[in-house]
């Protein structure tokens, strides 16, 4: 039952968020990130296939001495049905020659499905990212994040995840 409350909460959330998009798709102020990856590659019994979406609003960015900061959005589901939903920020820090190099930190809400029992509901995800410019608007990159609740819950194994990411500018 929760399994299918969330599903209709990221349908609704992604509506939403491709309803705004398209009210602004000529001010390319939209970042959406499309990710298929492992989801806790380190564990042999648990390890799934995951995929993922992720929003960032450029209209919110701010610039740094770290980089441009600005708010993300997103989540996943892996193929024994966990699901990942977050909000946090993210640092997109330019290294030249089209390499972008992203660190970012999002706490969010977790359901183990059939999949890993994390230890708490309450999860932290921090995830680096480097991604390359294909093109003016879009990105292609490998991303490593790692998902843990911070000792919240009576246990606390934690998820290690790698992920290919493909990023479109709207």
């Amino acid at each position: 039952m929760f399994l299918k409350r969330l599903s209709v909460f990221l349908i609704i959330i992604f509506f939403v968020i491709k309803i705004s998009v398209a009210e602004e798709i000529d001010n390319n102020e939209h970042q959406l990130n499309f990710y298929t990856g492992n989801f806790d590659f380190s564990d042999d019994k648990q390890k799934a296939i995951l995929v993922g979406f992720q929003h960032q609003n450029e209209n919110l960015v701010r610039d740094s001495i770290m980089g441009n900061v600005s708010p993300i959005t997103g989540g996943f589901v892996t193929d024994n049905s966990a699901a990942y939903i977050y909000t946090g920020i993210e640092w997109n820090v330019d290294m030249g020659g089209g390499l972008t190099f992203t660190p970012s930190f999002a706490p969010g809400l977790y359901h183990k499905g059939d999949g890993k029992d994390l230890g708490h509901v309450l999860e932290f995800k921090s995830e680096v990212q480097l991604s390359f410019a294909a093109s003016d608007n879009t990105n292609i990159g490998l991303s490593y994040n790692h998902v843990s609740n911070a000792s919240l819950g009576d246990k606390n194994p934690g998820a290690n995840s790698y992920m290919f990411n493909f990023i479109k500018n709207f």
